[in-house]
């Protein structure tokens, strides 16, 4: 075994022209943040992970220095303790694993169970789009060979949302899985708009379930437990959420009360891959899925994918893209190469050791920056 030597921690930004209007955030976007965490041991090796922007940090990097590098349920306990202090230091867990993986020459998704060496995405757009536009996105992924589409809700009227979800569904068939993001379950620090209540919702899931929608994403605030549990006994529509839901119990009792099918946990937002694995083999044994919440970079996706083929198998998979506003290039410009799907919409998780990917020192270098912000 070998001792942490250091962590060392640095902030990207990746400019963004054309900018990026994400459907949940009301402020186009003309930047793409990433924080970067390099943690190192005393035979040379490196693990990365990227995430939250592990504000506050500094201050506990002293609890780990000098521990022993694979004492992984030790340094996440220590993260638990920092993640009530300060923010969210989960990115530190993934280069964890990933420098685990490469001190015993094993792929993570391999370390934690190797359930599935193939993952089936869904694509993931993230731009309000004319109805046309819409159809031609999903046409698009169609041809790609993806076999599913999310469609984010939240244009001026409810009316606008369901007349795009139709005039895809007209378009492509039964030959497409859809879902639908609500986006209801936060907010930007700057949009005080209310979640939508039960009886919007279900006047929603009513309409979503005529369109033969494969799930129904956020439709309440992440907290409303009563009000999801409700919901997915009055509806006929599978509900997913929770993927900016961040303590343990509050994933247990989504599942206990039956509040939702798909969990979407982030493991560099919430838990880590550490915390996150076995209530991924939770949710599987109770038959839900697990699905994780990608949208971040590279890095962080292929944290979450090896986590999901490390433990609960197979399910549809979020796959950021909305070219081109969100193309690959950008989504995943901290590695050398962007990650790829095959012609049927399928990710082959590498067995190289740890997570597996490359990082592009050079565009590492052209993007360091102070700060971490989208303007």
């Amino acid at each position: 075994m070998a001792r942490i030597t250091r962590i060392v921690i640095t902030h990207h930004q990746l400019r963004l022209e054309p900018p990026f209007p994400a459907s949940w955030d009301s402020r186009p976007r003309t930047r793409f943040p990433a924080t970067l965490v390099r943690v190192f041991d005393e035979d040379g090796r490196m693990g990365v992970g990227s995430g939250d922007a592990m504000l506050g940090f500094a201050d506990y990097e002293h609890l780990f220095i000098g521990q022993e590098a694979m004492e992984l349920n030790r340094h996440h306990a220590v993260l638990m303790n920092i993640d009530f202090h300060a923010g969210r230091p989960w990115p530190l867990d993934v280069a964890l694993w990933d420098l685990a993986g490469k001190t015993q020459g094993q792929a993570v998704w391999k370390m934690l169970g190797g359930k599935a060496p193939r993952l089936r995405a869904y694509q993931s757009s993230g731009v309000h789009r004319s109805t046309n536009d819409m159809v031609g996105v999903a046409t698009r992924c169609l041809a790609a060979g993806i076999p599913a589409l999310k469609v984010r809700f939240g244009r001026s009227d409810l009316a606008a949302d369901l007349a795009a979800l139709r005039a895809i569904r007209e378009a492509v068939g039964d030959q497409l899985d859809l879902m639908v993001d609500c986006n209801q379950g936060w907010r930007m620090p700057w949009d005080t708009a209310p979640s939508w209540d039960l009886e919007h919702a279900l006047q929603v899931a009513k309409e979503l379930e005529k369109l033969h929608v494969f799930w129904m994403e956020e439709p309440l605030h992440r907290g409303d437990y009563e009000g999801m549990r409700a919901l997915r006994n009055r509806a006929g529509i599978r509900l997913a959420g929770a993927e900016f839901t961040r303590e343990p119990y509050e994933l247990r009792e989504l599942l206990e009360r039956d509040c939702l099918d798909v969990f979407q946990p982030d493991a560099v937002l919430t838990g880590g891959i550490t915390g996150l694995a076995p209530f991924a083999r939770q949710v599987a044994t109770r038959g839900r899925l697990f699905s994780s919440h990608t949208w971040g970079n590279g890095l962080g996706m292929m944290a979450n994918l090896q986590l999901i083929a490390g433990t609960s198998g197979e399910t549809y998979v979020e796959w950021p893209l909305d070219a081109p506003e969100w193309s690959p290039e950008r989504r995943d410009y901290l590695l050398k190469s962007p990650l790829e799907l095959d012609s049927q919409g399928w990710f082959t998780l590498p067995d190289a050791p740890g997570l597996g990917v490359e990082l592009n020192e050079a565009v590492l270098e052209q993007t360091l920056s102070k700060t971490a912000r989208f303007n």
